[in-house]
């Protein structure tokens, strides 16, 4: 029987619901249950796919093509599980299939409303493909109390009814906040966010309270009698220095056991907590430290690069190192020209990916730092094709290379893909197309070639790693360049797309077209930020 565990959350956004919800699946994993996790999102975008990094962070790309909420990249993080298209949904992703049923005439010229059509199509998405898991934990974005989100949460009321309440659990996740004038923690918002929950008819069994600090019992059972749940099931969520150690703060505050109890299931015995307890402990007590700056164009919001950060952070546990990260904005170098003032002291350089021309310069300047200098280099998606036009500037003799992402050029080193495979399918694209869901996305092969260094670091020469692009390098230019010293070291199997480049003589400078941040766990880092980190680390040394 598959069990489901609603996660909501009230009082204030940014609380967390997707780490909660992924550390609750860790510790059911770490029972031997077998988990799954979706999130359902209330914006009306069918997808976060053209929307600002600004406005919603970064994208979280599955091996199927779906671009999705970052949270997606958490339950990867936490539980090793590979998300899928299915995991992922939106009020406008359901209102665009019921809409488009209703043109094709499904419902035989009935009313088409939000209560039945729209609370199905939801818990169809909930309910799909999840026979064989033993839980799924289904979190709901935003915050109880917006108007987005009330046909999920009548969804979900419904399906507590439709499946029972022996299978189905709600979770609540709420603040406490500590007043330090009164010196004391309140408990009045989780009151009226629970209220404003059952308001539209969910009890939850669970209550998350974030809090800076531990909640005293008489705190504790007065939240346990006004929202009417047991006082063991008022579980604190204290804030921990580090994402990977919530398993163990939330196992020790008793949250796994309750989930169990609830459902019926034996929670006396202790969950393996080991592979949590050697992260936090290598997080915690590293053996020496590296710097590595980050030229990037949405540095302003840092949940951009939410998988980036995670992924040099695990190339950290992998080296017994801690990462310090540099954020640079690269227009800073177009306008204040103090590239070595700024780039000096970094152990190792990343330009990661990105959209559009602003700042394209300063990366650019970026990366030519990097390889002038023999520091640690790489490039990542965006990242490589500025190392490419970097190449064709300064070494081919090609000084008006460019993107034509940028406008028209006369050495189009980087052009719009109108066509590729995947699998046995051609795909085509065309210019002045729509924007959403139309590049080139998921999972994608590539052979790396014998002897490189790429193909050293992962330790075969065929990879399959995760594409978001739509521009990409031109090929034509490649003997052109690999006479300069740059070789082209990884292909698409038809030999026509670039997926990845490097510099044979330089210290560590490799940079590809995929995105392998978005496959890195922090207990199987990915090996070119395992590699990464590791030639940071001779760096530092030298210095």
């Amino acid at each position: 029987m598959t069990r489901f565990v609603f996660i909501t959350g009230g009082v204030v956004s940014s609380l967390g619901k997707g780490i909660a919800s992924a550390a609750l699946a860790a510790l059911l994993q770490a029972r031997g249950y077998k988990v799954r996790m979706r999130k359902l999102d209330p914006y009306l975008n069918v997808d976060p796919g053209t929307m600002s990094p600004y406005q919603h962070g970064e994208v979280f790309i599955t091996d199927d093509g779906a671009e999705t909420d970052l949270d997606l990249g958490h339950y990867e993080r936490f539980t090793g599980v590979h998300a899928s298209r299915a995991d992922n949904t939106t009020t406008g992703r359901i209102y665009s299939d019921v809409i488009a049923r209703e043109r094709r005439g499904d419902y035989l010229g009935g009313t088409v409303q939000v209560i039945p059509h729209i609370t199905d199509a939801i818990k169809d998405v909930v309910v799909s493909g999840t026979d064989d898991y033993d839980f799924v934990l289904v979190e709901i974005g935003g915050t109880v109390g917006d108007i987005e989100s009330l046909p999920f949460l009548e969804a979900i009321r419904q399906l507590r009814n439709d499946l029972g309440h022996s299978q189905t659990m709600c979770v609540h996740l709420t603040l406490l906040p500590y007043i330090p004038a009164a010196g004391e923690l309140k408990t009045k918002p989780t009151q009226h966010s629970v209220k404003e929950l059952q308001n539209v008819g969910i009890q939850p069994q669970m209550l998350l309270c974030r809090s800076d600090r531990p909640i005293p019992d008489n705190e504790r059972r007065k939240i346990a009698n006004f929202c009417n749940v047991r006082p063991e099931a008022v579980i604190a969520a204290l804030d921990v220095d580090t994402i990977y150690a919530c398993p163990i703060s939330y196992h020790r505050e008793g949250m796994d056991q309750e989930v169990l109890r609830y459902f019926d299931l034996p929670y006396d015995s202790k969950p393996d907590l080991s592979r949590w307890e050697k992260i936090v402990h290598a997080i915690r007590e590293p053996e020496g430290e590296v710097r590595v700056a980050i030229v990037g164009k949405y540095t302003a919001l840092l949940d951009s690069y939410k998988s980036l950060a995670e992924a040099l952070l695990h190339g950290g546990i992998a080296n017994h190192v801690k990462v310090k990260l540099d954020w640079i904005e690269s227009e800073e170098f177009e306008k204040n020209g103090n590239i070595a003032d700024r780039l000096k002291d970094a152990d190792a350089i990343l330009v990661p990916g990105g959209f559009g021309e602003r700042g394209a310069e300063g990366k650019i300047q970026a990366v030519r730092y990097a390889r002038e200098n023999n520091i640690p280099f790489l490039g990542i998606c965006f990242g490589m094709q500025m190392a490419v036009i970097e190449c064709a500037r300064s070494l081919a003799g090609l000084p008006k290379a460019s993107s034509t992402e940028f406008g028209p050029t006369d050495e189009p080193l980087v052009g719009l893909m109108t066509e590729w495979a995947r699998g046995s399918e051609l795909l085509r694209r065309r210019e002045g197309g729509d924007l959403g869901g139309t590049m080139r996305l998921g999972a994608y092969p590539a052979k790396l070639v014998p002897g490189s260094r790429v193909a050293e670091i992962y330790g075969r020469t065929e990879i399959r790693e995760r594409h978001r692009h739509r521009w990409e390098v031109n090929a034509h230019y490649k003997d052109r360049l690999e006479k300069t010293g740059l070789r082209f070291s990884g292909l698409s199997p038809d030999g026509v797309l670039p997926e990845v480049v490097e510099y044979p003589d330089h210290a560590w400078f490799v940079a590809v077209q995929y995105h392998p941040e978005l496959l890195s766990k922090p207990f199987d880092p990915h090996p070119l930020f395992a590699g990464f980190i590791a030639a940071a680390v001779k760096e530092a040394h030298r210095k």
